[in-house]
């Protein structure tokens, strides 16, 4: 009974520091994007990733299997992460990585809601719509739409907001990754694919200009980003859901916009700003809401 409580003490601990580096993540693209063009980063993350996966394949004694009729899926699971991994590094060569953090992570699970709610072609609850409605006014907030229509572009909040969608888009496709194999399989074969799109629409040229112009600080900060947050923390975060149960794991999703900040406050210098908190705070309310179970009568 002691070592299962220290068994989950463990995991526990290890949910915060993986979602901390998630969260880190934001700054470490964001001194990235200073080397290359999105895509060239893009190509050299996603390259960096499946690199690092193949010897957790065998170290988790997982299949390199997936059925024929999961292809489909993969290669639209594929275009998404590219077209998102894409996007997020093109927001940071303008936005900044706090208020970006905390716009994508807050609206990924609230968007990936209401696109559940279409597909299910269900009208939302009671409950639903509020949380809904409360993601809404987050996202106004955070983006600053209304008060200032011109920082959609300026700051790069309007390809964080289709980064958001392309997550939420991402995101129904993986949740299927079991049917058809082993998820870490998936994951693998995934990011294979997403080299060979982001190598093809980068081109070799700038892909070699970019390796020219890196440093060891490039490196530091891809090796954490693609290794140590992809692959490390992701996996983890899958372990600990299969150990600690999906909604325990998933409330610690909520460190990840806190940390993105902090981690751009100590490392870019970035003052998060009153937007940032107001909507970020309504954001983790309407995920909040919109995942409180049903009260039994």
């Amino acid at each position: 009974m002691e070592q299962e409580k220290t068994q989950t003490r463990i995991f526990l601990w290890g949910m915060i520091l993986s979602m901390t580096c998630w969260g880190f993540s934001w700054t470490a693209g964001k001194v990235m994007t200073s080397y290359g063009t999105p895509m060239t980063i893009s190509f050299i993350r996603f390259g960096c990733t499946f690199i690092s996966l193949v010897p957790l394949l065998p170290l988790l004694k997982a299949r390199f299997y997936i059925q024929r009729k999961g292809i489909l899926d993969l290669c639209v699971a594929a275009s998404m992460i590219s077209l998102y991994t894409f996007l997020f590094f093109k927001g940071l060569v303008t936005g900044k990585a706090g208020a970006g953090g905390v716009l994508v992570t807050v609206l990924n699970p609230i968007v990936s809601y209401g696109i559940m709610l279409v597909l299910a072609r269900r009208r939302p609850t009671r409950t639903e719509a509020m949380g809904l409605l409360l993601g809404a006014v987050a996202g106004i907030i955070l983006t600053r739409i209304f008060t200032e229509p011109s920082s959609m572009l300026q700051a790069g909040n309007i390809y964080f907001l289709c980064a958001s969608f392309c997550w939420a888009i991402l995101s129904l496709f993986t949740s299927r990754s079991s049917r058809y194999g082993e998820p870490i399989s998936f994951s693998f074969l995934m990011y294979f694919i997403s080299t060979i799109i982001m190598l093809f629409v980068a081109g070799i040229t700038p892909v070699m200009e970019t390796f020219q112009r890196s440093d060891t600080k490039f490196w530091l900060n891809m090796f954490f980003s693609s290794t140590i947050t992809t692959s490390l923390a992701t996996t983890f975060y899958f372990f600990a859901t299969a150990r600690i149960g999906a909604s325990r794991a998933s409330s610690f999703i909520f460190l990840v916009p806190f940390s993105a900040a902090i981690g751009s406050w100590i490392f870019l210098n970035e003052q998060p700003e009153w937007h940032t908190v107001v909507g970020g705070m309504l954001g983790v309310a309407a995920v909040l809401v919109l995942n409180r179970k049903p009260r039994v009568e």
